[in-house]
């Protein structure tokens, strides 16, 4: 669900489904479901050079951003979000496992608005999350939420977005995370607020499922071409914006204030000026 409450009211609500899946277990579900591959091709897969891609650079680091440089690109994906919570001070320990909450590719294609990792250490306890959003322009920004962010059964979380997700939002507005702990169901809340204004609620909640071969197959067709139904249903509601006439901020707008974020666009990551030319 989506809603908009300023400069004018907007809301939307439509049917997803996400894969929960413990990354240690990726393979061991390579070989049991006929529907489903990990780092190769299906009707449904995960591949891990689609996610956390802390390898590379981070465009337009800010003074406190961190990188884990022990994590190359040819590493595993759990080692990687490792490598992430060490550079921030978690230690999941011996036994301590990861969980991904993501929309998987379907048919080869993959668009994420965003995906979390919920990260428990030795003892079953959920001790820190990272929410990894990605844009319409495929750049994306992990957002780190650890201990000091759990409350009794979710993890809390305001801070300065500086990320361009949609064109009617600006990027200097803040992220509010209210991200509970996956059991039977999945409730998470992202907000965006502008000083005290509270201007854009999003939600994701659901029961679970068993992942089955039979599960993947109903969802075939109860959610058909789901990647690019998600696609098509942004640039819908961002025309229905464009005609309600909310304003909007061009995404080359404001270069400075997009920062902290892998894979950047050629709209910011571009030279913008050209030295002087001499006859």
């Amino acid at each position: 669900m989506h809603a908009r409450f300023l400069p004018k009211p907007h809301r939307f609500v439509y049917r997803i489904f996400m894969l929960a899946v413990d990354l240690d277990e990726l393979p061991a579900l390579d070989r049991r479901l006929h529907l489903f591959s990990f780092n190769g091709t299906n009707f449904y897969s995960v591949r891990e050079a689609d996610f956390l891609p802390t390898s590379e650079p981070l465009h337009n680091t800010s003074g406190d951003s961190l990188q884990a440089p022990s994590a190359t690109k040819l590493s595993s994906l759990k080692t990687r979000v490792l490598a992430f919570l060490s550079a921030r001070g978690v230690d999941l320990g011996a036994g301590g496992r990861v969980e991904l909450v993501t929309l998987p590719r379907i048919l080869g294609c993959l668009f994420n608005p965003v995906s979390f990792y919920f990260c428990y250490d030795r003892t079953g306890t959920c001790v820190a999350s990272i929410a990894e959003v990605t844009n319409t322009f495929h750049e994306m920004k992990l957002f780190f939420l650890g201990p000091q962010t759990r409350g009794a059964s979710a993890f809390h979380l305001r801070t300065p977005k500086n990320f361009y997700v949609s064109p009617y939002s600006d990027v200097d507005v803040d992220f509010d995370f209210n991200l509970r702990v996956p059991s039977e169901k999945l409730s998470v809340q992202i907000d965006d607020y502008v000083g005290v204004n509270h201007t854009l609620t999003s939600t994701l909640a659901g029961p679970a499922r068993p992942l089955t071969d039979t599960t993947l197959a109903w969802f075939l067709f109860k959610y058909p071409l789901l990647t690019l139904r998600v696609i098509t249903l942004i640039h819908w509601h961002a025309l229905l914006l464009h005609l309600k006439k909310i304003p909007w901020f061009a995404k080359a707008a404001r270069t400075a204030d997009q920062r902290d974020l892998y894979r950047p666009h050629a709209s910011i990551s571009r030279h913008h000026l050209t030295p002087p030319h001499h006859e």
